[in-house]
């Protein structure tokens, strides 16, 4: 008799979820699912408020990545009133989201993950958090927190508050940065890049141990999508749509997000409320693709900055040309981390950041804006239907967790075959299979989003393990 095993809750992720792993009769792994098990509504309660309210209810889908949903409104508000952004406006929101990006990769890295690295995959689930690493290695611990409270306070230096800042609205922002938090973010930032070094430096150690992971985690061909500047340079705000496959050849270049529609879909299974999205032109899921901080830096031919640019060398030739092993979004991150700061230290020599020209004014000059930014784990669209007053009329949401959801259920299905054999399954193997969630940093509670029934299945199983009666709606 086939045998289901189930992790349910998948842990150290935002959000909440579960891993069903099927095996056959011989005890191997025949499948595996990735259930995300909540559901929020945003999409559909937002109906009916004024679109210059998007920005600040947006945000409040997540406490970890909110600045992802401002930015991502005030652009889509920004088509709607048919504006050009000061230029001060633009290179604040742009300091804005390297210091999101910037606090986001670092929880990632050393709340979340590290623990795996440094305690050990087969360590006690008890010890194996971020309470264990402060005990393991406190110094480390201690610079993972501070190197995040600096891309916090970044972010509350322009918009007074580190979570939730109602700061970026259709137009522009609210408020250029004082002289007093420049000064404050160029005396931090010399122990923000050493902290960055540091972690980069060990995890490039650590890689060399890691050899079956790197294989067994989530290798796979796929294609990769994310934001370019217009000499293909990395971008995280602004520019263009790029896709490439896993040699290295642009599948697709100049996309713009006003035509997202034909190129990506959005199909939906009974079995999880996170919809898949896809390549259109492959169709679904021979479409599969991935975005976030790994997909960034393959789809770019460059960052722009002097040690990221030689860190993202190193990490290409590590992988013998394209990283495409999901293990690699570990790494790719810190990558991101380096270049964030780096960019952040170009911008504080800007006269633009303590301007007072920060927004531009206008009425409603179209219904309809599509707004594209990247969070830090991955592409974010946010597209808005309005009608003559600015009242919402419909809104959709493509998250970027959503868009790697082929990516994780491949990548968890290529873990349990290779770690998992008949029925005795040791807690670090299924430790594996939620790393290799991890490795995507997925945020479930942007990215659920549905319509119409919920999908149900309740099955009453008797206790020789014969179904007796089975329910299903959806």
């Amino acid at each position: 008799m086939s045998k289901t095993i189930v992790i349910d809750p998948v842990t150290r992720i935002e959000g909440h979820a579960k891993i069903s792993i099927y095996l056959d009769d011989a005890g191997e792994v025949e499948d595996a699912k990735f259930h995300v098990v909540e559901f929020r509504g945003f999409e559909k309660f937002c109906e009916g408020r004024p679109f210059t309210e998007m920005a600040g209810i947006t945000a409040r889908i997540c406490g970890i990545c909110p600045v992802s949903h401002l930015l991502a409104a005030a652009k889509t508000g920004d088509k709607i009133l048919a504006v050009q952004v000061p230029p001060a406006g633009e290179k604040l929101r742009r300091l804005m989201n390297l210091g999101q990006l910037t606090q986001s990769h670092a929880l990632s890295f050393f709340h979340l993950s590290s623990p795996d690295f440094l305690l050990g995959w087969d360590s006690d689930p008890a010890k194996r958090n971020v309470f264990g690493l402060i005990d393991a290695d406190p110094d480390l611990a201690r610079a993972g927190i501070r190197l995040r409270q600096f891309g916090q306070t970044v972010i509350e230096l322009l918009g007074a508050r580190k979570i939730h800042a109602a700061w970026a609205v259709p137009g522009g922002v609210r408020s250029p940065l004082s002289e007093e938090g420049r000064t404050w973010i160029r005396d931090r930032l010399p122990e923000s890049r050493a902290t960055a070094e540091l972690a980069l430096n060990l995890f490039k150690k650590l890689l060399d141990t890691f050899a079956e992971e790197v294989a067994a985690f989530g290798e796979f061909p796929s294609l990769f999508m994310g934001l370019v500047g217009k000499n293909g340079e990395w971008e995280h705000y602004g520019g263009h749509l790029r896709f490439k496959d896993s040699q290295g050849n642009i599948v697709a270049d100049n996309l713009s997000e006003d035509d997202y529609q034909e190129f990506l879909g959005e199909a939906v299974e009974t079995w999880s409320y996170l919809k898949f999205p896809y390549y259109k032109p492959l169709g679904y899921p021979d479409g599969i693709y991935r975005v976030g901080p790994l997909a960034r830096l393959n789809v770019c031919d460059r960052i722009g900055t002097e040690m990221a640019d030689r860190e993202l060398q190193e990490m290409r030739d590590r992988a013998g040309g394209v990283p495409t092993s999901s293990f690699f979004y570990h790494y790719a991150r810190l990558i991101e981390i380096v270049a964030c700061l780096e960019k952040i230290e170009q911008l504080m020599d800007d006269p633009d950041i303590v301007s007072p020209r920060v927004r531009a004014e206008a009425g409603i000059n179209c219904l309809e804006g599509i707004g594209v930014s990247e969070a830090p784990r991955g592409t974010l669209f946010h597209h808005y239907q309005v009608d003559e007053n600015g009242l919402i009329q419909k809104v959709n949401l493509i998250i970027a967790t959503g868009q790697n959801n082929l990516a994780m259920n491949k990548t968890i299905a290529q873990i349990a075959k290779h770690y998992i054999h008949g029925s005795e399954i040791p807690e670090g193997m299924l430790n594996r299979v939620e790393a290799g969630i991890r490795a995507f940093d997925p945020c479930l509670s942007c990215s659920t989003h549905a319509f119409g029934q919920m999908p149900l299945q309740v099955e009453l199983v008797g206790a020789d393990g014969t179904v007796i009666k089975e329910v299903s709606r959806g």
